[in-house]
C-alpha cells in the first residue's frame, strides 16, 4: 500500500518507477541516456518498459504511446462493429479489448495506480509469447476489415460489369 516504506524490498520497482518519471520531465533525459535501466530496476524491459519511456522521452513520449493505445482501442471498435458476421464482432471486440485492458493495466501498475502484476506492455515489452498473441490478434482485426471491405469491393465490380449477381 506504501512503497515508500519499504523501498529496499517490496516497494523497490515503484520506487525506482516513480524516480525514473521523475528524472525524465516534460521531454525525457534523451534516448537511450536513461540511468533506470542500469541495474536500478529490476527487468526494466518487460514489465517497466514505460517507465523507461518516461525517463528517456518524458511525459510527451509517454502520452504519445498511451495516445497510440486509444487510437488502437478506437479503430479496433470501429473494425468490430463494421464486421458482417456476428462472430467476426465478438472476435474483434474481444481482441480489442485483451490488448487494450493489458495496456491500460500496465500503465496503472507502472504508475502505482495497481499493484505489480507481471502483465507487460503490447508491442512495446520484451517478451515473445505476449507479441505473439499481440500480433495474432492485430492479424485477426485486419482479416475482419479486408473480410468487410472485399464484400464491398465485390459488389462494386458486379455493378461496374453488368453481372447480374445473385438473388
Amino acid at each position: 500500500m506504501n512503497p515508500g516504506s519499504d523501498t529496499e524490498n517490496a516497494g523497490h520497482q515503484i520506487t525506482q518507477s516513480f524516480l525514473a518519471f521523475g528524472s525524465g520531465g516534460l521531454f525525457g533525459v534523451g534516448l537511450g541516456e536513461g540511468k533506470q535501466k542500469l541495474l536500478f530496476l529490476p527487468e526494466p524491459h518487460t514489465d517497466f518498459v514505460l517507465a523507461l519511456v518516461g525517463e528517456e522521452l518524458g511525459f510527451i513520449g509517454t502520452s504519445v504511446i498511451i495516445f497510440l493505445f486509444a487510437v488502437f482501442v478506437i479503430r479496433g471498435f470501429q473494425i468490430s462493429t463494421r464486421a458482417r458476421t456476428p462472430f467476426g464482432r465478438y472476435l474483434g471486440i474481444g481482441v480489442t479489448t485483451l490488448i487494450g485492458v493489458q495496456a491500460l493495466i500496465n500503465a496503472c501498475v507502472v504508475t502505482g495506480l495497481l499493484p505489480t502484476k507481471g502483465l507487460t506492455l503490447p508491442f512495446v515489452s520484451y517478451g515473445g509469447s505476449s507479441l505473439v498473441v499481440s500480433l495474432t490478434g492485430v492479424g485477426m482485426l485486419l482479416s475482419i476489415s479486408r473480410d468487410r471491405q472485399a464484400g464491398r469491393e465485390e459488389v462494386r465490380y458486379r455493378s461496374r460489369r453488368g453481372w447480374p449477381g445473385r438473388r
